[in-house]
């Protein structure tokens, strides 16, 4: 990463990443397809209702292990060795621990959560039971996501793609297997994909065991770094904080949506996952940005930064309009997979004519805050998406869509919070990138 040309590798890089979150939202998928064909609108706007609030409790631990994929570049970049051995045996014990507060706060909160959001009476009973055992996984999710952080970080991204290849196969088969041969539903696909996350688990942690690398795992050799854990927490909690900032503001628009009834909300969630598809693929460049700006800055070499922004945000807008707008021109087609019913497809139109056509400025929005965490600064993208997308949608809800209550009103504050966090992080992406570099020059010279 800190050698040679750059656009090559960032493809390389990305096109693995990007299948391999692509496969972790089959997970999601298979769930909402399966119930959707088989249970009916009911079950699939049972599991639908329960994604924002699930993304709510599990994305600030998720964040932490954006610190670890920081580190771990940055380390690899600098050739630290014992920083980089300590940093790794930190992160998957960590992982464990958030894991299992994760697990309890999640199965305590899924019911009074989900009555506060307004869920209708005839989803919240399978909603809940969904989440609960959704929750019992959370270890091994943990564990999957701080270790395929640590592989990625030193440019590894094909193996957590085969390991998540084999768990969505798992996945898939174990759906059909529960809901369709013993009618188990929503617990069905809950159980199928506690399974699944813990086959992913299992395999990326014999992977790092196995190695024979700096970044090796000696289970004997797991605790916690207390410089290294705050390292991590400085740079992973903004990023936490953040993904729940976006989660705050999808559960009150999932609240907003509820009040549309069953259909709406089914709609809606079949929607949302195809979007997430085309986010995804977006996302896998943020994610070589941030790994590759994090070993450049760790090697010295501020000034690749400015490449990698410009390639990242070039490659990122390609993507996410092709995907994008090919998503919405195939959405009847693709909304048909998750439902047959005329509302539901409709409904999920709806959403589709805005969110997915438009996806691209929040890709644009995600390669900067890639670059600033890569950089070591994490709470100036925090900050901003606080402030464009929760602070700013949750004015929007209030005022807006009180006075235009239509789901229109409601999937348009999307697009426009991506772009207003994205203007604001490039402008503070040309203050860091200064300052960074006077630093640099300043050490230089003082060596010299």
């Amino acid at each position: 990463m800190t050698n040679g040309p750059l656009l090559g590798k960032i493809v390389r890089f990305a096109i693995p990443l990007a299948i391999s979150g692509i496969l972790q939202l089959l997970f999601n998928a298979a769930d909402i397809i399966v119930v959707g064909r088989f249970s009916g609108p009911q079950a699939l706007a049972a599991v639908g209702s329960t994604s924002a609030l699930i993304n709510l409790i599990v994305n600030l631990f998720i964040g932490l292990s954006v610190g670890t994929n920081v580190l771990v570049a940055q380390y690899y970049g600098a050739n630290d060795r014992k920083a980089l051995r300590d940093t790794v045996h930190t992160s998957v014990l960590a992982s464990l621990i958030f894991g299992c507060i994760v697990l309890v706060i999640g199965i305590s909160l899924a019911a009074p959560m989900l009555e506060l959001m307004g869920t209708p009476e005839e989803v919240l009973d399978q909603a809940c039971l969904y989440m609960r055992i959704y929750f019992i996984g959370m270890p091994a999710s943990m564990l999957y996501n701080f270790g395929a952080a640590i592989l990625r970080a030193v440019g590894d991204t094909q193996r957590p793609l085969y390991f998540l290849f084999l768990a969505g196969i798992i996945n898939v088969v174990l759906n059909l297997f529960f809901v369709i041969g013993f009618h188990l539903d929503v617990a069905g696909v809950a159980i199928a994909t506690v399974i699944s996350q813990c086959v992913s688990a299992g395999l990326v942690l014999l992977c790092l065991v196995k190695s024979h690398t700096p970044y090796r795992v000696d289970l004997r050799r797991l605790g916690l770094k207390k410089d290294k854990l705050w390292g991590m927490v400085k740079i992973g909690l903004p990023a936490g904080i953040q993904g729940c900032s976006f989660s705050i503001s999808n559960v009150l628009i999932q609240s907003s949506i509820n009040s549309f009834g069953a259909m709406a909300m089914a709609g809606n969630t079949a929607a949302s996952n195809i979007e997430g598809f085309v986010s995804t693929a977006q996302d896998a460049f943020a994610q070589a940005a941030l790994s590759f700006t994090g070993q450049n800055m760790g090697a010295g070499k501020t000034r690749r930064v400015n490449r990698i922004l410009l390639l990242c945000l070039v490659l990122v807008t390609g993507t996410g309009l092709v995907l994008g707008t090919g998503a919405f021109l195939l959405g009847h087609q693709l909304l048909g997979i998750y439902s047959a019913d005329p509302q539901v497809i409709a409904f999920g139109i709806r959403r589709m004519s805005i969110c997915c056509v438009l996806q691209f400025v929040g890709g644009l929005m995600g390669v900067m805050v890639g670059v600033l965490r890569g950089m070591g600064y994490s709470f100036i993208p925090m900050a901003i998406t606080i402030g464009f997308v929760c602070g700013f949608r949750v004015i929007w809800i209030f005022t807006v869509f009180a006075m235009f209550p239509t789901l229109e009103a409601l999937y348009v504050s999307y697009p426009i919070t991506w772009g207003l966090a994205a203007l604001c992080d490039g402008v503070c992406f040309l203050i860091v990138h200064r300052h960074v570099s006077k630093k640099q020059r300043l050490a230089t010279g003082a060596r010299e």
